[in-house]
């Protein structure tokens, strides 16, 4: 009787997962960036607010990432 219970719950399952949902859409070469914030942060820690690309408008803005910086790889 178990093993009917759990057959047919594994039958039930769906064979893939559904997709994940659609990101926005990728920005044009030479297009305005959106407003964002990310955590600013110097070799002593964080900062104590956001980064906003909307503080430097009007100025040149390099964006980098270093994806292992802060870890042990």
């Amino acid at each position: 009787m178990l093993t009917t219970f759990v057959l047919a719950a594994l039958l039930q399952q769906p064979a893939t997962p559904p997709p994940p949902p659609p990101g926005p859409p990728a920005l044009a070469v030479g297009a305005q960036a959106p407003d964002f914030s990310i955590p600013g942060a110097t070799r002593y820690g964080t900062l104590k607010n956001p980064a906003r690309l909307s503080d430097y408008k009007g100025k040149t803005v390099v964006l980098a990432f270093f994806f292992k910086a802060r870890t042990r790889g």
